[in-house]
């Protein structure tokens, strides 16, 4: 089983050949974070995930979380599992140790939940709820709110959650009415009730603490009234003991598609009067705090379908190699002739070298992502600072949108690989499609992905951040161009690219146009071409790195690995980006069907 979940070659590649994260060690922040010692995290994270986290799969699947008068119970393996993981201290791995975190660049930690996260990100969501949750009190709480609930929730003891969905808000998080008023005691009186609320209620740790967002009575309509506060679900005293259970019930426990193993549940706050909250942060900054966090959370979501995307292509090559059926395609005539496993044939080796191209062009995008952030983390020039934050709130909108669709793809192709047998519960691949549906829709679906890309990410800072992207895209291209075996792919991603600045100008200025609504019909296939430009750069990276070692003598035992790149680069650059430049064209003529139709042509009635 422990090729099923992430291919160990390819994550040591991306950190150690493409990103080179053991140069971090020689600044002082992760001085302690070598090849050595990086390795080793990551074997550990193998482990823990194979041998702890893995068995809880199908359990979490078949068992999901049963609800009883205000009560939700876990799979009883997700306890053994909950304690290793605690005790391992994975929870908050890029933190403070200070708080209880271990300081690991971001691109180590990215890898060790991609293991994690294929073994079984139902269960993994208790953990990323709760970092999610603690990350908001380092950031905006007081010390007292921090030495109150930050240790107790880093290290796992207590959980976390995000309490923001509304029965008639959904996305239009401005139209909530969850209410709350100020007391003598300067703690809050919350009413309301939450939708959709992962992890809200379980029986894994002994206390959770709700970050939820209300309003202040009397505070402003929409977004710009709305705040930020700390509900737990049992009362803290000010020793840190617990007190009193507040008045915070969950009443039901939605029965979903998939991520069964994880709690989905409605919440009824201060039905009885009794609900106290504290405030986090300032009045009526609740929406700011949390788009501070927002670029965490959509790359997790990120990470979360690339890991049901890559268990999944694991599982279809191993499978391809084994199932023996039907006579060679060369051989078809020969009734005498052998069967072959099903590898052999040109439409499966068709689906899992499209299968490979996505998943490793994804998993070096997400590890690029947290890398910049470690490069952000280390630098001392402002500027510097600044470009590589830009690159990160530029690509979150890809690293979660594109590539939860592409990787629901991939999850479908593997699906395919196995016939029949993909359908069916005693194989994984139904489960790990049905699991990675959920990924386009939460944390904001991938429709407002794309409106954040036009909308807010294209115009930053004047455009800058995406000048600096290119610039780091043509960087590459002139590596491969020195190269003979990558410098005709070089060549096709630089048209592409400068047919993508062409087509980001044009949808911008057809944006602040009275055209607005007809660009924002739009959106989603930018963000997609958009994605097909930065994976296909990403590969060929990675390709130009292989060339390279391949021309200095690889090892035998690399040789095979380092021409798979060269492969992955070829295919992807004649097979999946001459659809995104069709698709750049038919951005470029606009057509405004989708929005001039008559919403009585649509039918239904």
């Amino acid at each position: 089983m422990a090729q099923q979940i992430a291919d160990r070659r390819d994550v040591d590649f991306v950190l150690h050949e493409q990103l080179q994260v053991e140069k971090l060690s020689a600044h002082d922040i992760y001085a302690e974070f070598n090849k050595k010692t990086i390795d080793l995290i990551i074997s550990e994270a193998r482990n823990l995930a194979i041998k702890e986290i893995l068995p809880t799969q199908v359990e979490g699947d078949r068992q999901g979380t049963p609800f009883d008068a205000g009560q939700v119970t876990v799979p009883e393996s997700f306890h053994k599992a909950w304690e290793l993981f605690k005790e391992g201290e994975w929870l908050a791995m890029i933190e403070d140790p200070d708080w209880g975190g271990q300081g690991m660049p971001r691109a180590v930690a990215l890898a060790a939940s991609d293991y994690m996260n294929g073994a079984n990100f139902a269960f993994m969501m208790y953990a990323g709820l709760t970092h999610g949750a603690g990350k908001l009190v380092e950031t905006f709480g007081t010390d007292d709110q921090k030495n109150l609930f930050l240790k107790k929730m880093y290290s796992g003891e207590w959980t976390g959650t995000m309490l923001l969905t509304e029965p008639e808000a959904g996305s239009d998080v401005g139209a909530l009415t969850t209410a709350a008023v100020k007391n003598d005691d300067g703690t809050y009186s919350i009413t309301g009730n939450k939708i959709f609320i992962s992890s809200g209620e379980h029986n894994l740790a002994e206390n959770i603490i709700h970050p939820v967002l209300a309003r202040i009575e009397g505070a402003p309509e929409g977004t710009s009234g709305i705040s930020l506060f700390i509900v737990p679900k049992i009362w803290v005293n000010d020793d840190g003991s617990l007190g009193e259970p507040n008045d915070v019930v969950c009443t039901g426990v939605e029965e979903k598609m998939g991520i069964h193993g994880n709690a989905t549940c409605s919440m009824s706050l201060g039905s009885k009067g009794q609900c106290r909250g504290l405030l986090l942060g300032e009045e009526n900054k609740g929406m700011r705090a949390m788009f501070v966090m927002m670029n965490e959370a959509r790359l997790l979501v990120g990470v979360q379908a690339f890991a049901c995307a890559t268990a999944s292509y694991l599982h279809a090559v191993n499978y391809a190699r084994q199932r023996i059926q039907g006579r060679h395609l060369l051989n078809m005539m020969d009734k005498s002739a052998p069967s072959v496993p099903i590898i052999q044939h040109p439409d499966v080796r068709r689906m899992l070298l499209t299968m490979k191209t996505y998943v490793e062009g994804m998993r070096s995008l997400l590890y690029y992502i947290g890398h910049c952030d470690d490069i952000r983390e280390i630098s001392d020039d402002e500027e510097e600072k600044a470009k590589y934050q830009g690159i990160i709130d530029l690509l979150i909108p890809v690293a979660k949108g594109y590539v939860s669709d592409k990787a629901l793809e991939v999850c479908n192709l593997g699906v395919q690989i196995f016939g029949g047998y993909g359908y069916i519960k005693e194989y994984p691949m139904e489960q790990l499609l049905r699991d990675c549906r959920i990924t386009p829709i939460y944390e904001g679906t991938n429709g407002i992905q794309a409106m954040d890309l036009l909308g807010r990410k294209l115009g930053m800072n004047k455009g800058k951040p995406i000048m600096d992207l290119m610039v780091e895209i043509q960087n590459t291209i002139a590596d491969a161009r020195a190269n003979s075996r990558t410098e005709g792919y070089a060549g096709k991603l630089e048209a592409a690219l400068n047919k993508l600045g062409e087509v980001a100008l044009h949808l911008g200025q057809t944006a602040m146009s009275p055209k607005v609504m007809t660009a924002f019909a739009h959106a989603y296939p930018f963000m997609e071409v958009a994605g097909d430009v930065v994976l296909t750069w990403q590969l060929l990276w990675r390709a130009t790195i292989a060339a390279q070692k391949l021309e200095n003598g690889a090892k035998k035992k690399d040789a095979v690995f380092y021409e798979g790149q060269l492969k992955s680069a070829e295919f992807f650059t004649h097979s999946i980006l001459p659809v995104a430049l069709g698709k750049m064209n038919a951005i470029l003529a606009t057509n405004s069907a989708a929005i001039d139709i008559d919403e009585d042509a649509f039918g239904g009635k």
